[in-house]
């Protein structure tokens, strides 16, 4: 599974790295499907999967510092497709 390590600005201006997936890069089924309504996001900002806390965080797109490190990797459950 593609994952990615970035380091951005909180809003308090506080840096925060997190290692995340994309939801679109999760495997099938992993997340269960959410009930009622989405909420619609700020330019910018992206809904992912913490692969460390186990849950969803708002990446800030707009106040990366530094690059975005992609790399791939198994989460706790993935079958191994090989």
């Amino acid at each position: 599974m593609r994952a990615y390590k970035a380091t951005f600005a909180k809003k308090s201006g506080e840096l925060r790295t997190i290692t995340f997936a994309k939801l679109s890069d999760l495997p099938e089924g992993f997340l269960k499907q959410s009930e009622g309504k989405s909420k619609k996001l700020s330019e910018g900002m992206e809904l992912v999967w913490d692969l460390n806390m186990g849950g969803y965080r708002v990446f800030n797109n707009r106040t990366i510092v530094g690059n975005i490190e992609e790399f791939e990797t198994k989460i706790k459950g993935e079958k191994n497709e090989h």
